[in-house]
């Protein structure tokens, strides 16, 4: 049995690849760590909240004391790091919180795992080389492409593409990607960052776009889109988003990146049209607002290189991922009903 901890379990991303990895591997125990902030729900995982092989731990990141403790206890071979403040809007009217817990987070995580692993890391170009089904130990860190920056109308996002974040949320993500690649580089760390687009699916905390203007337009409610609605998202199925972290934690090659896309890019006014289509509900609840600070124009992302080296690759079309996502928030209006409420 091996044992695997995964930080912000509890939240969109995080809950889904607990459920994708408790089914996909009965060799493997689940830890989870999270701090239960406001978007973290371990409603998210009640389904297996009593599962022999899975277990919640409420902590923050940053408490050295009791990540270490963690590792003692359960020595584990893996971390799939997810816990992060991700929200770009409240980045921009509270940026502390993101360099505290996104920066100064991830480096206690690579700290403590670092003197854990220490003794078994062996030589950096051996372990950049070993794709070997997890012969070794994996720390993936989870990022996004909005470290990037912004696209113009044409090109894509490489792994080569120089970071160039444009918010206080994409800054603290690519510094934390910057200290993950350092410690691989300067002490053959085996970590492995993932930058994927924007996700969609069961779970999503109801301040993101697809799920608010889904939650907004079942209250009759106008469903706000900044600007000119124009700015372009590549839109990725959690669910193949699990299965990718998936294929690079078994045979990702340390110190690489790795983006992952779901190649569907949409405008956002689109995206919002459809939603209001879907669920028979009038555009004129459509209302235009100031545009957010540094609002990236378009994002897309190139996922060539994960397609070839591990031959992975979206096995789920945006028609059917969104026709999915409306009907799990239309059958599970009491999970966000409260949540849309604080939020």
């Amino acid at each position: 049995m091996k044992n695997i901890l995964i930080t912000g379990g509890a939240g969109f991303i995080g809950s889904n690849f607990i459920h994708y990895y408790i089914k996909k591997h009965d060799d493997w125990t689940i830890v989870n760590l999270d701090a239960l902030t406001y978007a973290g729900n371990l409603e998210n995982l009640s389904a297996i909240e009593s599962h022999p092989r899975y277990h919640f731990v409420k902590g923050d990141i940053n408490d050295e004391k009791l990540v270490t403790s963690l590792f003692m206890e359960h020595h584990f071979d893996a971390v799939v790091h997810f816990a992060a403040e991700s929200h770009v809007d409240r980045s921009i009217s509270g940026p502390d919180k993101f360099i505290i817990t996104n920066v100064l987070g991830t480096h206690t995580l690579l700290k403590v795992a670092k003197k854990a692993w220490e003794k078994g890391t062996g030589d950096r170009k051996q372990e950049t080389e070993d794709s070997g089904q997890g012969t070794q130990k994996r720390f993936i860190h989870i990022s996004t492409d909005e470290v990037y920056g912004t696209l113009g109308a044409t090109g894509k996002f490489t792994e080569q593409t120089p970071l160039s974040p444009n918010s206080p949320y994409s800054a603290s993500k690519a510094g934390s990607d910057l200290l993950v690649r350092s410690y691989f580089e300067t002490f053959g760390f085996p970590g492995i960052i993932t930058r994927c687009s924007n996700n969609y699916g069961p779970y999503q905390f109801p301040e993101k776009l697809i799920p608010l203007m889904i939650a907004n337009a079942l209250h009759d409610k106008p469903l706000p889109v900044y600007g000119d609605g124009k700015n372009v998202r590549d839109w990725l199925f959690v669910e193949d988003h699990c299965s990718a972290i998936d294929t690079v934690l078994f045979n990702g090659k340390c110190g690489q990146v790795y983006n992952i896309g779901g190649n569907n890019e949409k405008h956002n006014i689109d995206i919002v049209k459809l939603i209001l289509n879907a669920m028979d509900k009038s555009e004129e609840l459509i209302t235009f607002v100031k545009d957010r600070l540094g609002h990236d124009r378009r994002y897309a992302i190139d996922s060539s290189k994960i397609q070839k080296e591990q031959e992975w690759k979206p096995s789920v079309t945006f028609e059917e991922g969104i026709k999915r996502t409306i009907g799990w928030y239309l059958d599970n209006r009491k999970w966000w009903e409260k949540l849309y409420k604080k939020g």
